[in-house]
C-alpha cells in the first residue's frame, strides 16, 4: 500500500479548512484516511497544527509527502 500525507477538506463553501491526513495514495481527496496527524487553516496560515513525531514516524516506514504539505511544514 503506498501512503501519502496529504490535505483534505473539512471547512464549508469559501471557508476552507483542512486536516493534514494519512491516507492510501489511491484514495479520493475527502475518502477516508488512516490517521490525522495536524490541520491548516489557509485564511489564516499561522493557524496550524502538525503532531512531527507521527509525521516522522510515517516518513519512516514509507509515506511521501504532497507538495502542499511539504511547503506548509517548512
Amino acid at each position: 500500500m503506498a501512503t501519502v500525507i496529504r490535505l483534505t477538506r473539512v471547512g464549508r463553501k469559501k471557508k476552507p479548512f483542512y486536516r493534514i491526513v494519512v491516507t492510501d495514495s489511491r484514495k479520493r481527496r475527502d475518502g477516508g484516511w488512516i490517521e490525522s496527524i495536524g490541520y491548516y487553516n489557509p485564511l489564516k496560515p499561522d493557524i496550524k497544527n502538525i503532531n512531527k513525531e507521527r509525521m516522522q514516524y510515517w516518513i519512516s516506514v514509507g509515506a511521501k509527502m504532497s507538495d502542499r504539505v511539504r511547503a506548509i511544514t517548512q
